[in-house]
């Protein structure tokens, strides 16, 4: 089941929405911001349906 989840640029600060795949556990993944294009990782641990924690880093 996948899932929106907004999340935060850590360059220019422009929110975005990511979609999760939440039948995945553990993710990890890079992606670029829709406003400035500089990559960021995004970590996130779910349960299917549920988005337990999403967090983006440098």
């Amino acid at each position: 089941m996948e899932v929106s989840e907004g999340v935060e640029c850590p360059y220019c600060g422009q929110s975005m929405e990511l979609v999760l795949d939440t039948s995945i556990p553990e993710q990890r993944f890079t992606t670029d911001c829709e406003v400035c294009c500089r990559p960021f990782e995004v970590v996130a641990e779910c349960e299917p349906g549920e988005v337990l924690s999403v967090s983006v880093q440098r």
